[in-house]
């Protein structure tokens, strides 16, 4: 069967968009595939009943995240910063506390204790090579342990292990128990440090998207051939070419980009079957697992009390919140997270439990008018057929020395792509961006 395009790509995410984008304006010929009926991967806009946007899924910029700035300004769409002024809220010990900036006002040894341990993680982190961590000096002592056990035998107290832990859930949704050493290292130098995962101004969480940033794809797409409704099965190479077949036929291409999660990606049928070295590797890469919740009401009445809506919490189940209200301050909307244990505990309840349990939260945090929303909305992403968890993966201890390799190189005629195959801000949008932009050049060069 002669080639009906010069590269077909799996996926309709950030990833493969770009990628298909790239190929196109280099003049090659490319087709599309997903399996959803919508294109935007894990970056999903929802309607409220009053008319606004907000995401149920990935939604923020940082000013480092150079790549997805550059598509967003080149695409049209506008960004505007996340509201962050007011005092934040910390839950500790059962009673909450308020504090202006970064620092919340506790223990000042339990601070030091968790000062100390950052700062040492960050110098760690920068000697993991991006292109390949487990060539860092000590790839294999920091692959052999996972975070847990990294902070049980380096950070003395407790309350600085939780808090540590906290943000280990808030960045990876996933437990510290999860996680091997080597990957929160390499992510976190991915990154540029842990300042820059945790923050809001000048970090990850700085800026948002005019029109929700689904907006971003849908506008790639209206340029692009793309099949939507078409899950992929089998992906065969032959001699002069590979046929992606999926539910709704099949598509030729002489060659094809998978820009879909590495875990999806290990469950289709390849022929030749893919290489037992990769088919490893994928199996230690979990996806995080996360629950996207939202509470609408008539006003941010929390800015009112001199509060940003930003809180965090030991306690949970929610233990992070942001103000995510609309540009235009139509409404107020509260957001928060249940990661890792909280959100596999909580995804096999109801909603109509789930909702109660999350505005409690609420009420503890900004008191009792987050009793009665007038809206609420939530999104576990595990339970997505075609996503299976978010935020990213997190990689198991051993993955990276053992079968790191296999991530990135091209097998035949097949190359990958997606947020997890970025090289600078891993997991993020804007490593799904730059991993599409590679798969291209990478594409162009073997056509």
């Amino acid at each position: 069967m002669a080639p009906e395009a010069d590269v077909v790509v799996v996926g309709a995410g950030l990833a493969g968009l770009t990628a298909a984008r790239r190929l196109t304006q280099a003049g090659a010929s490319v087709k599309v595939v997903e399996a959803r009926d919508r294109v935007g991967g894990r970056t999903l806009n929802h309607k409220l009943a009053n008319g606004n946007v907000v995401e149920v899924g990935g939604q923020w910029v940082g000013p480092t995240q150079h790549r997805m700035l550059a598509l967003t300004q080149e695409v049209g769409v506008e960004i505007y910063p996340t509201y962050d002024r007011g005092e934040n809220a910390f839950e500790w010990n059962g009673e909450m506390r308020r504090y202006e900036g970064a620092i919340p006002k506790i223990n000042p040894a339990v601070l030091l204790d968790v000062l100390q341990a950052q700062k040492r993680l960050d110098r760690m982190a920068r000697t993991v090579p991006l292109d390949a961590p487990w060539r860092a000096p000590k790839a294999r002592q920091w692959d052999n342990q996972t975070v847990w056990s990294w902070l049980r035998r380096n950070v003395a107290s407790r309350p600085a292990r939780e808090i540590l832990t906290l943000g280990c859930e808030a960045v990876w949704a996933a437990a510290p128990g999860d996680v091997s050493l080597l990957h929160f290292l390499f992510y976190t130098h991915s990154a540029g440090g842990l300042d820059a995962l945790f923050d809001t101004a000048g970090g990850a969480q700085e800026s948002r998207f005019h029109g929700g940033s689904q907006l971003v794809s849908l506008k790639m797409a209206e340029e692009l051939d793309v099949e939507l409704d078409a899950p992929v099965r089998t992906i065969a190479q032959d001699g002069s070419g590979v046929t992606v077949r999926t539910e709704r036929g099949e598509f030729r291409g002489r060659r094809a980009i998978v820009a879909i999660p590495p875990m999806l990606a290990g469950r289709l049928v390849y022929d030749p079957p893919m290489p037992g070295h990769r088919d490893q590797l994928l199996q230690r890469m979990a996806q995080g697992s996360v629950i996207k919740c939202m509470a609408v009401y008539p006003e941010a009445f929390w800015r009112g009390d001199g509060l940003s809506g930003q809180a965090t919490s030991l306690e949970g189940p929610v233990k992070l919140t942001f103000d995510n209200s609309p540009p235009d301050d139509s409404a107020g909307v509260l957001l928060g997270f249940l990661e890792g244990p909280q959100a596999r505990r909580l995804t096999r309840l109801d909603q109509a439990e789930r909702r109660r349990l999350v505005i409690d939260c609420f009420t503890r945090f900004f008191g009792p008018r987050a009793a009665v929303p007038e809206e609420y909305v939530d999104r576990s992403w595990a339970e997505e057929e075609y996503t299976r968890g978010c935020y990213g993966c997190g990689v198991a201890t051993g993955g990276w020395t053992e079968f790191g390799d296999a991530l990135r190189a091209p097998i035949g005629r097949l190359g990958w792509a997606g947020a997890e195959y970025g090289v600078v801000w891993n997991g993020y949008m804007d490593g799904a961006v730059s991993s599409g932009e590679t798969a291209a050049q990478e594409a162009l060069r073997n056509l």
